[in-house]
């Protein structure tokens, strides 16, 4: 799904964005080149305000998903995370119900124990140990280690609602389902960037 393609300049100002802009400053206006400047910044805080809380999960979502299921090898769940450079992806039962999610933390975690914190600490412990720590997991499915309940999100869940989520809960990509738990999508923070955000159109 496309997501917005804003120029360096908001191209949504409303004619609102401005009025209210012009109430947030004090004073009588008289609208010279600097008045103007200060209420076209105004204006832009308020219209880009707008449409953080305006756009949803559904509109900015990456709708092509990779999944594993949750009886699929941990092997498997890698190999296809290693193939498409993604750290985290949702876990799904009967070919579309999210049940979990599972990510590079949860692969860390399992291998090196709660006190590894990162891939350096795992391959500290591999060779300290003299033997791989993930060799035991090559008998476990995705479902032994996944996170869940897995948290997600409706398409529209306001995308300032989601950035919440990520912050409070330190995550950096959420599943979208819809009410029946289906995956629908999913959505990273880079998709949150891009529509917050004003773009360069190209060319």
């Amino acid at each position: 799904m496309n997501h917005r393609n804003l120029d360096t300049d908001p191209t949504d100002i409303s004619d609102d964005d401005i009025f209210k802009a012009m109430k947030d400053i004090n004073g009588y206006l008289d609208i010279t080149p600097g008045d103007f400047k200060e209420i076209y910044r105004f204006a832009y805080r308020r219209a880009l305000d707008r449409m953080t809380h305006s756009v949803t999960a559904g509109e900015v979502m990456t709708t092509d998903v990779v999944f594993v299921k949750k009886d699929d090898a941990l092997e498997t769940a890698a190999e296809i995370m290693a193939r498409h450079s993604i750290a985290g992806v949702p876990v799904v039962e009967n070919g579309e119900k999210v049940v979990g999610v599972i990510s590079e933390k949860d692969f860390l975690f399992h291998m090196g124990g709660k006190d590894a914190r990162s891939f350096m600490e795992v391959v500290a412990k591999c060779l300290r140990d003299k033997g791989c720590v993930a060799i035991p997991m090559r008998r476990q499915k995705a479902e032994d280690i996944m996170t869940s309940p897995a948290i997600t999100v409706r398409e529209d869940t306001p995308v300032s609602e989601i950035a919440t989520i990520f912050t409070e809960k330190e995550i950096n990509r959420v599943p979208v389902t819809d009410d029946e738990g289906k995956l629908l999508g999913i959505i990273a923070r880079e998709d949150i960037v891009k529509s917050s955000f004003p773009q360069k159109q190209k060319g």
